[in-house]
C-alpha cells in the first residue's frame, strides 16, 4: 500500500468520508478510505435520525436496500421537567422528499454504505489509524499511518469532531467547552408490538421525539426502532459543572422520569455509548479547505442543533457529496491549489448546510423562550417556520 499513489486519500469512514468515497470511485477517480475501527460504524453512536434528502442525491432509491429502522411519521417535541407539556406534530410534510427521514442503527447503516462504496471501485481499509499528514510547501500530499506513507493529490479529513489531523494542520483547534456538547446514549431492546403500542404507530412507522429542559441543564431524545429505543441526553460541556450529577447519573433520572419510564420498562440494556458533537455556529467554523486538503462532516463542525431536531447525518452526507464534487473539478483542471479548493465553500455557502446552521441558533432560542403553555400549537409552529422546515 505504501508504494501507490492515490488520486484522493479519505480519513474517516463515516457518513462523510463514506459519500464522498462513493462519488469519486463513480467518476473514476482512484480513492482510497482509510478508518480506524474494524468496520464503518464500529465507533458511531448506535441509533439516530437520518434525513434522506442528501444521500437520495447520491443514490437513487438507497431505501429499497439500505438497512433502515423505522420511517418518522410522528414528530414530538417536550417542554419542562416535573411537568411536561408535550406537543405531537403528524403532518404529510413529514413524508415528503424533502422532510422524510429514518431512523438507522449507525452500525449497520455505515457498514452498508461502505459497501456501496467498494462497489463503485473505492478501495476501504479498516483497522488503521492515520498518525499525520505529508506536507511539503504548506501542501498536503498524503498521509503517515504507522511507518507507512501514502501519496495523493488531495486528502478529505472526515475524521470526528475533534479531528485531530485538522488540529495538526492549525485549520482548527480544540472545541471550547461551549462549542461541544455531550451526547450519552442507551440502545434498550424491545419487541416491535411492545413499541407500536407504547408509541401508538403501526408497521414501519416510527417517532422522533425530543425533549427540551427536561433536566437542570440537558435535553432529551428519543427515536424508535425496529425493535428497539434510542434513548438519550445532550447538553454542553460548559453546562456539566453546573450540576453535581454526572452525565451517566443524568441519564438515569432521564429514564426514570414518570412519563419516560413506562416507555422503557422492561427493556434490555444493548448498548451504551457517549459521544462529543460540534454546537455549531458560523463564527465556530474551522478552515474548511487548504492546498490540497478539505475538512467534512463533523471534522468540519457541521451538525445544526435546532431545539426540536437534531442535523448532523445529512449535513455530513452533504459535505461529503459537495468535498467529492470540488475534488472531482480539481482533477479535471489539475490543479489541487488553496484556489482550486476554495470552490468547497462556496458549494457549502449555496447549499442547505449554512441555511441550516443559520437557524439553528435561533430555533434552540424559540423553543426555549416562546409560551409553549398559552398557545402551544402556534408557538410549535413558529419554531418549525423559523426552521424553514413549515
Amino acid at each position: 500500500m505504501s508504494d501507490e499513489r492515490f488520486d484522493c486519500i479519505i480519513v474517516g469512514g463515516g457518513l462523510a468520508g463514506l459519500t464522498s468515497a462513493y462519488v469519486l470511485a463513480a467518476a473514476g477517480i482512484e480513492v482510497l478510505l482509510i478508518e480506524k475501527g474494524n468496520y464503518s460504524g464500529a465507533k458511531n453512536m448506535t441509533g439516530g435520525r437520518l434525513y434522506s434528502h442528501s444521500l437520495e442525491k447520491v443514490i437513487a432509491n438507497f431505501a429499497e436496500t439500505a438497512p433502515l429502522e423505522r420511517k418518522i411519521v410522528k414528530e414530538r417535541f417536550s417542554r419542562g421537567s416535573a411537568e411536561i407539556l408535550t406537543l405531537e406534530y403528524d403532518s404529510s410534510g413529514l413524508l415528503a422528499p424533502a422532510g422524510e427521514s429514518y431512523t438507522v442503527l449507525r452500525g449497520k447503516f455505515d457498514r452498508w454504505l461502505a459497501d456501496q462504496a467498494e462497489e463503485q471501485g473505492a478501495m476501504l481499509v479498516h483497522g488503521v489509524r492515520v498518525d499525520n499528514l505529508l506536507i511539503d510547501d504548506h501542501k498536503v500530499y498524503g498521509v503517515i499511518a504507522g511507518d507507512e506513507e501514502m501519496e495523493a493529490d488531495v486528502v478529505i479529513l472526515a475524521d470526528g469532531v475533534n479531528s485531530l489531523l485538522g488540529q495538526k494542520l492549525g485549520y482548527k483547534t480544540m472545541p471550547l467547552a461551549k462549542q461541544a456538547v455531550l451526547g450519552v446514549k442507551e440502545l434498550i431492546g424491545l419487541s416491535e408490538k411492545i413499541i407500536d403500542q407504547r408509541f401508538n404507530i403501526t408497521d414501519d412507522s416510527g417517532v422522533a421525539w425530543m425533549l427540551s429542559g427536561c433536566g437542570d441543564v440537558y435535553d432529551g431524545f428519543i427515536y424508535t426502532n425496529k425493535d428497539s429505543i434510542s434513548i438519550g441526553i445532550t447538553m454542553t460541556l460548559d453546562d456539566i459543572d453546573k450540576t453535581g450529577n454526572s452525565a451517566p447519573q443524568m441519564l438515569e433520572d432521564f429514564k426514570n422520569h414518570p412519563q419516560i419510564a413506562p416507555l422503557v420498562a422492561g427493556g434490555r440494556l444493548l448498548e451504551y455509548s457517549a459521544h462529543l458533537i460540534p454546537e455549531s455556529k458560523e463564527n465556530y467554523l474551522p478552515q474548511l479547505y487548504g492546498a490540497g486538503v478539505l475538512l467534512a462532516g463533523d471534522a468540519a463542525a457541521l451538525c445544526a442543533n435546532l431545539g426540536f431536531t437534531l442535523r448532523g447525518m445529512d449535513l455530513a452526507i452533504e459535505s461529503g457529496l459537495l468535498a467529492a464534487q470540488t475534488v472531482i473539478m480539481a482533477k479535471h483542471e489539475n490543479d489541487f491549489s488553496t484556489q482550486s479548493l476554495a470552490l468547497y465553500k462556496k458549494k457549502l455557502e449555496n447549499s442547505f448546510i449554512m441555511n441550516c446552521l443559520k437557524s439553528a441558533e435561533n430555533c434552540r432560542n424559540l423553543t426555549r423562550e416562546v409560551d409553549f403553555n398559552s398557545d402551544p400549537l402556534n408557538a410549535f409552529n413558529n419554531v418549525l417556520k423559523n426552521a424553514g422546515i413549515k
